[in-house]
């Protein structure tokens, strides 16, 4: 992972991070949830983020993810 990779990852991470507090704390839907993982997911391209998050999206579960 170069600079450039990490600085996606750690982008996405972060925002993402806030979106599922969103979500816990019933501002926004699950499918809301979905969408915006949808868009950071194209703006940043993070490397291990879009692994962990495809797998999710198979289930469309959100849940394991904001027990991390």
């Amino acid at each position: 992972m170069n600079r450039e990779d990490f600085r996606r990852e750690r982008l996405y991470q972060a925002s993402i991070a806030i979106a599922r507090t969103m979500f816990q704390k019933g501002l926004i839907t699950d499918d809301e949830l979905h969408q915006i993982d949808t868009m950071l997911l194209d703006k940043y391209r993070p490397l291990l983020g879009g692994l962990k998050v495809g797998i999710q999206q198979k289930n469309l579960d959100f849940t394991p993810l904001l027990n991390d």
